[in-house]
């Protein structure tokens, strides 16, 4: 499994309006095969500062089956104009797990 991790900065007076597209972009990216989940978390000390994090069975899954997608053109249309400045994503794989 690869996790997806993206921090959001959103233009400052749209939260609400990001947070209700984010609801709606939700279904294109679980659209894709290799999605397993997602979520989406918003900063205690920064209101518009989120924290996107996408759990994928394959990097490939998100750097080409997402990205490759028509899915992907509604998931950018609807959410990358809130962006100031655009996001930085990483990935990254498990080391350990304590539960």
């Amino acid at each position: 499994m690869v996790l997806e991790v993206a921090v959001l900065q959103v233009i400052k007076g749209e939260e609400v309006h990001f947070e209700k597209d984010f609801t709606i972009a939700s279904q294109y990216i679980q659209s894709i095969p290799g999605y397993l989940n997602h979520s989406l978390r918003k900063s205690i000390e920064e209101e518009n500062k989120y924290l996107l994090l996408v759990d994928w069975e394959k990097l490939e899954d998100h750097t080409i089956g997402f990205r490759e997608s028509e899915a992907y053109l509604e998931w950018k249309k609807l959410l990358h104009p809130y962006y100031n400045p655009f996001p930085v994503v990483e990935h990254y794989e498990m080391v350990l797990e304590n539960k």
